[in-house]
């Protein structure tokens, strides 16, 4: 047992990361790609920043597609949140939706 078992108050506090990707295919979904807390969402953030990838916080999105398998496809409730976190992305790049 490590030492964030014993304290579950400890592990509610670790940073969260998820990571997602998708191809310009219309009929592709968005996938989770990485998935950490404590030190690999950190690695996961310091991953994303210095490749200039752009962050969103959303702690109740990040919970959801925590549970879902590296290499997964998102679910169907998580679609309405990831279609705005990929729309504020393209704004933010400037590039329009396929």
């Amino acid at each position: 047992m490590t030492q964030n078992d014993e304290n579950p108050a400890k592990n509610a506090d670790d940073p969260l990361a998820i990571a997602l990707s998708y191809d310009d295919s219309p009929a592709a979904l968005a996938k989770v790609t990485a998935s950490g807390k404590g030190d690999v969402a950190e690695q996961i953030l310091q991953l994303a920043f210095a490749h200039g990838v752009k962050v969103r916080t959303d702690s109740d999105l990040a919970q959801i597609l925590s549970e879902i398998e590296v290499d997964c496809p998102i679910p169907l409730e998580a679609f309405a949140a990831v279609s705005e976190i990929l729309s504020y992305l393209y704004r933010c790049q400037e590039k329009p939706p396929v």
